[in-house]
């Protein structure tokens, strides 16, 4: 095969996973990188658990992602459909190939009988293997209903050549003659998957290391087939920083949690792309035209990745940051109007406010917070700071100069106002932080904020007046 064409196949019974994101985008990026083609499928036969929201869910998850695909269940494509549920016919014709060349056999075993083998044994036992034609016939026209089994080799072995592993041997005897179709005549995955990628043409799949021990399987019917084998990757799994399997337990585990939870797309797929393979330098910020021009499977770890929310809370710090506040604004847009922040005679204020905040958050979420102060009235203020700027001698007539440079101030700039405060506390032999740091617990209830100044021009000369006269009410309250 001269193109590259990946696929991602996932199973539509639940969010898209980050485990299941990364494996996407190493795909992504991958058939980015060799100009190839990747491709969206929908493993769907399990019936039971399959659901059209989760469906959904995953498109919208990988769209929100920004990694857009040249086939799939919405726009069709040459090799279609691309949901298993549509492909039984296909599946049937390769079954029943297997079947006439006597590479499978049906198999009528009851779960009660399969029980008692596997207390002896392990795997089956190939009760059916050797059933005659009449003998399948009769049990047929009785009305049972039969799964498919492979006939495995009974020795030897099966190597899987993984371009992220290397070589790795099975021994054929441990994988016993497993079923390919189930009794509703749905095929199992391991027969599927091979027959998918088969004839969509996929040349390299690319997935994650817990399929490693279904490959000889695949391998084995590739083989009975007459397929050629794509290039196999397993990439390593995604652990938890206590190295256990990631689990709601550890926090937010799918990517709907984090968008809605405030992280960017472009912050996750920096992150996941981190996520065991890298760049071949100590990078941590990297472009996705950075990493399609970087990616190689030469450059995968063998090793389990571990999850560290504390790093990809940093990276989408960095990302917010740069962030257009009109892009922000949209974000914040519900939040703020429940709220009653925003309205349409205030946006241009609004806006002010994100570009000035933002540098101070790590999530959208947070931004919310950091930005209250600006639309609503201080009704509390910090425990600690009161204790360090307000319950201290002479802080009544400190916050009295601020009501005077406030009151006095022309033009109420940021550059006015820092060379009218800097310029009072030199003429009265003063810090200029004895000033700055209540005036900053007055005006917001914090003690971290962006530049005071900038805070004060941002509120206006009225609204800092009216907080800090309350600000010096509350410290005669408290010394009353």
């Amino acid at each position: 095969m001269n193109e590259v064409r990946v696929r991602f196949a996932p199973s539509p019974t639940g969010t898209l996973h980050i485990g299941g994101a990364r494996t996407a985008l190493f795909n992504w990026l991958y058939a980015k990188k060799k100009h190839g083609k990747f491709i969206l499928r929908l493993e769907d036969t399990d019936l039971d658990r399959s659901t059209e929201s989760s469906a959904q869910g995953i498109v919208e998850g990988l769209r929100w992602l920004g990694l857009d695909w040249n086939e799939g269940p919405d726009i069709g494509g040459a090799f279609g459909p691309y949901r298993q549920s549509d492909r039984l016919a296909i599946y049937k014709k390769y079954l029943q190939q297997l079947l006439d060349q006597g590479k499978a056999y049906y198999c009528f075993c009851t779960p009660e009988e399969l029980a008692i083998h596997k207390k002896d044994q392990t795997g089956y036992d190939g009760t059916c293997r050797n059933l005659s034609r009449q003998e399948i016939d009769a049990k047929l026209s009785s009305g049972l209903k039969p799964v498919i089994r492979f006939r495995t080799p009974a020795d030897g072995t099966t190597v899987v050549r993984d371009l992220v592993r290397g070589q790795v041997s099975f021994n054929n005897q441990l994988l016993d003659d497993f079923i390919i179709a189930k009794s509703n005549g749905w095929p199992t995955y391991n027969f599927a998957v091979v027959v998918d990628d088969y004839s969509m043409k996929i040349s390299h799949v690319i997935r994650a290391e817990e399929h490693l021990s279904n490959t000889p399987k695949q391998i084995l019917i590739y083989e009975a087939l007459g397929f050629d084998l794509p290039e196999f990757a397993h990439v390593s799994m995604i652990l938890a920083p206590d190295r256990s399997k990631l689990s709601k337990r550890h926090g937010a585990t799918s990517v709907q949690e984090f968008r809605d939870n405030g992280y960017l797309p472009e912050t996750m797929i920096n992150y996941l792309a981190l996520l065991g393979w890298s760049p071949g330098e100590d990078l941590s910020f990297l472009s996705t035209e950075d990493l399609i021009n970087r990616f190689s499977l030469d450059s995968v770890s063998k090793s389990a990745a571990i999850y560290d929310t504390e790093k990809l809370t940093w990276i989408n710090g960095h990302y917010l940051a740069l962030a257009d506040s009109e892009r922000i604004s949209k974000l914040l847009e519900d939040d703020a109007r429940q709220k009653g922040w925003l309205c349409k005679d205030n946006e241009l204020y609004f806006k002010q406010v994100i570009d000035l905040v933002k540098s101070r958050a790590k999530t959208v979420k947070e931004m919310l917070d950091a930005m209250t102060y600006f639309f609503e009235d201080v009704e509390h203020y910090d425990p600690k700071g009161i204790t360090k700027h307000f319950l201290k001698a002479g802080t009544i007539e400190r916050m009295s100069i601020l009501l005077d440079i406030l009151q006095e101030n022309r033009s109420f700039s940021v550059e006015s106002l820092e060379e009218d405060l800097r310029s009072k506390a030199e003429t009265l032999g003063m810090k200029p932080a004895e000033l700055i740091h209540p005036a900053r617990l007055a005006l917001s209830g914090r003690t971290n904020t962006p530049g005071i100044f900038e805070v004060m021009a941002l509120l206006g000369r009225d609204l800092c007046i009216d907080r800090i006269q309350k600000a010096i009410d509350f410290v005669k309250s408290q010394n009353a």
